[in-house]
């Protein structure tokens, strides 16, 4: 639930009220000064995820071979770039370990410039699809295919870095690190070991120090705690190990023209396209999931714009690959950690960068203090990592294992983008087995019954045993055929239709019935094709004649009205819906009405409460009235039907919450604002009925009281804002009623405020205790754990 904010308007936002004397009406009003602040949960989260990238880009970048400088460009850019120009405010973007295995890849066949070309060239690749705005397009791949990647890419950087741990040389892919493994275990070099094993040991045991001392160590990431205690054990163990190597500035190397096939080039550009793509967007993903259980986050920062992200990583990969960095791609350990530290928004991720940069400027000869093989250790726990227990468990319970082991596998052994082309490919074909595999059975039961179950999707590819299996029920038979799936093509559906007519002209009595037995529609007539059991709501309407249509306008049937639309909706109710519900209706005709809320809402013909709602026959007890206005007790000409209404859903049905709803172009409104019922003339019944909203008139006009503001806008006029403003001051009436107040004050009453958009069919909610209106959407709504109303 995105909330929005009541906030005080101004008087030059409410509609219908004059100007400031100072700025005529026809001139916009002076723009407010803007000033750029940055927030301190920004600040504090940068340094936070600062912290944890400076050693991981080092170490990303030591396990691509790649100059250590390339490592910090890259984390630079992708906190500035991305994070001005990023989608997704609160992902941190910088050099990933998704990326190793391709980069590593492309420098040893093409070199470093030629690497650093690729990436930008790449990153133009990334520019164009997201300004087709295809990024929703990359969320088609199979999760099991991406795991797969990212295990296969974790399982090749852990193989190789166990060779620098044990002070060693990695060798080029994985099976010749493995082959190579029992001489570097016999030639290990036990400073290197005890410093990779130190650096292992406090990056587990970290996260794990208990009590209050853990929950003040655990604000310091544990990837620097291990790397600093491991740099400084080495220093004053005077031990002689490889250390960190930054050359001067002026002779780091920049992108050079790509050199080398050109066939090789595109395919190169093509996988790093994909892996950077593919881990941003699904990154973002989790963060928007991440962010949905942070209800101080703004609206805005709670969901990415996943085309706009996508054109940030291409313009990071750009300028990174154009300076001499590694390629950018949303990273998750950062991003999780930027959450977590409490940013609110992008600016985290723009300050990081700016600390990375500092660093590189100002803390070389610290940084050449570090072995490289605790950042081996580091990011070989991060490789080992990728391999997530997690994901194995949800693609086994999907069973989508093959999918998984064939991607790690394919990997592993021949590459990044060879693996994912195998997983995708055994994706389809396991999609494909379980659309066309369909189990037909045929029993008789001790009735004569034959029953003829239908277990799996109904395609063309199962026609032919279907056919085989009805043929072989007995003519004149009572057939049930029970259709287990949740789709049926059309090969399949005619040829069930035609042996049903054809099994009915013989004698026979055929029922189809859907999961479990139950029994559905039967298939429709030629008279009634239209009609079908919970037609979908529209101003839908069948006949029971057939429209004649003659090329004489004058000799055409007019359409049915009145009464005959009354009449043909009973009767297709009482074909098609009755046989649906007959139990369910009998069942609440047993127990009677235990309804759980009061609705009150408008008479409006476009306010449809079950729908809105998602409610059953019996959930709700519905009032309905012009205005969806509750009279206070005892008002002038008030209305007893409704207190009778309240009184009794309160102290009779026991209801647990009373729901106002009001909804967009109420017309109640309407005449209220154009001309509101007074004491002088005549009265007609509904303007003596409209005058229990002028409290909501008078609500509105005080300028002591904030205006609610709906999902982050202000409303789109005065007619919005007065309905706004109706559903408030409604639930202060009902306050008022002498069996609500004792129901609130035994705490056994909720009540509750709601405001449905009719054109855009979204529903908004307003919660007593806290009067702010917020966009309803199911996932993010459950997520908030906000009572329901």
């Amino acid at each position: 639930m995105s909330a929005c904010v009541p906030t005080r308007a101004s008087d030059s936002e409410r509609p219908g009220e004059p100007t400031d004397a100072a700025h005529p009406a026809h001139s916009p009003p002076p723009a407010p000064r803007r000033r750029f602040r940055i927030a301190g949960a920004d600040l504090s989260a940068s340094i936070a995820v600062f912290l944890i990238a400076l050693p991981l880009s080092l170490g990303i970048a030591l396990a691509t071979g790649a100059p250590l400088e390339s490592g910090l460009v890259a984390a630079a850019v992708g906190g500035i770039v991305a994070g001005v120009l990023g989608g997704a405010p609160l992902q941190v973007s910088g050099p990933a370990a998704g990326l190793t295995v391709v980069t590593a890849e492309l420098i040893q066949r093409y070199g470093w410039r030629t690497t650093c070309a690729i990436t930008v060239m790449a990153g133009v690749a990334q520019l164009g699809l997201g300004c087709l705005r295809v990024a929703r397009t990359a969320l088609a791949v199979s999760p099991a295919v991406v795991h797969g990647m990212l295990a296969g890419i974790g399982i090749t950087i852990a193989v190789a870095q166990v060779h620098i741990v044990l002070g060693g040389t990695p060798q080029s892919s994985v099976l010749a690190n493995l082959g190579a493994l029992p001489a570097q275990l016999a030639n290990l070099q036990p400073a290197a070991l005890g410093i990779s094993v130190l650096t292992i040991a406090l990056l587990l045991a970290w996260p794990k120090i208990p009590g209050r001392v853990g929950r003040v160590t655990r604000k310091i990431p544990g990837a620097l705690v291990a790397v600093t205690a491991a740099s400084v054990t080495a220093a004053l163990l005077g031990l002689s190990l490889p250390e960190v190597d930054l050359p001067s500035w002026s002779s780091h190397a920049l992108a050079g023209l790509p050199e080398g096939p050109v066939l090789g080039i595109a395919a190169a550009v093509l996988t790093t396209t994909l892996v950077c793509s593919v881990q941003s967007l699904l990154g973002a993903v989790a963060v928007d999931k991440m962010a949905a259980g942070r209800p101080d986050l703004p609206p805005a920062m709670r969901r990415s714009n996943l085309d706009r992200e996508l054109l940030s990583q291409g313009a990071s990969n750009i300028v990174s690959g154009s300076l001499g960095g590694l390629p950018v791609a949303g990273v998750a350990v950062r991003s999780t950690a930027n959450i977590n530290a409490g940013a609110v928004s992008g600016n985290s991720a723009v300050l990081h960068g700016v600390w990375v940069v500092a660093a590189t400027l100002l803390l070389v000869p610290v940084l050449e203090l570090i072995p490289l093989a605790s950042l081996a250790a580091l990011v070989m726990m991060v490789g080992i990592q990728m391999v997530s227990l997690h994901h194995i468990r949800t693609v086994t319970r999907h069973r989508e294992v093959l999918v998984y082991v064939v991607t790690t596998l394919g990997v592993v052994v021949f590459g990044v983008l060879e693996g994912v082309g195998l997983g995708v490919a055994v994706a389809v074909g396991v999609a494909m087995q379980r659309l066309a595999r369909t189990r037909i059975t045929r029993e008789e039961d001790a009735r004569g019954v034959h029953h003829v179950r239908v277990r799996g999707q109904l395609t063309f590819l199962a026609v032919p045993r279907l056919s085989r299996t009805l043929h072989q029920v007995p003519q004149g038979a009572n057939c049930v055929v029970e259709l287990d799936g949740s789709f049926m093509d059309h090969a399949a559906y005619e040829a069930l239709q035609g042996w049903q007519k054809a099994h009915i002209t013989q004698g026979g009595q055929v029922e189809v019935a859907g999961r479990g037995g139950a029994r559905i529609a039967e298939p429709a007539s030629a008279s009634h094709a239209c009609c079908r059991p919970w037609t979908p709501w529209r101003n839908h309407h069948c006949d029971d004649r057939p429209h004649t249509h003659t090329p004489d306008a004058s000799a055409r049937t007019e359409p049915p009205r009145g009464g005959h639309h009354l009449a043909s909706g009973i009767s297709a109710f009482q074909r098609n819906t009755a046989p649906l519900v007959r139990g369910e209706l009998a069942r609440l005709a047993r127990e009677g009405q235990k309804p759980t809320q009061l609705f009150l809402t408008c008479a409006d013909s476009r306010v449809v409460t079950s729908m809105i709602t998602s409610s059953g026959p019996g959930d709700l007890f519905v009032v309905r009235n012009v205005g969806n206005l509750v009279p206070l007790p005892g008002a002038e000409s008030a209305d007893d039907s409704v207190a009778a209404a309240i009184e009794y859903a309160v102290d009779v049905l026991k209801v647990q919450s009373i729901t106002v709803c009001g909804h967009s172009g109420c017309g109640a409104m309407q005449a209220l604002l154009s001309s509101p019922p007074s004491a002088a003339g005549a009265l007609t019944p509904l303007k003596r009925w409209l005058r229990h909203g002028i409290p909501s008139l008078e609500r509105m006009s005080d300028k002591g009281l904030p205006w609610a503001r709906l999902a982050g806008r202000a409303p789109a006029d005065t007619v919005e804002q007065l309905c706004l403003t109706n559903v408030v001051q409604q639930l202060e009436h009902l306050r008022a009623h002498e069996s609500v107040a004792r129901a609130l004050d035994e705490g056994a009453l909720e009540l509750h405020g709601m405001y449905f958009h009719v054109g855009e069919a979204q529903a908004y909610l307003l919660e007593e205790r806290d009067p702010v209106f917020g966009q309803v959407e199911a996932a993010a709504y459950e997520d908030s754990g906000a009572a329901r109303a």
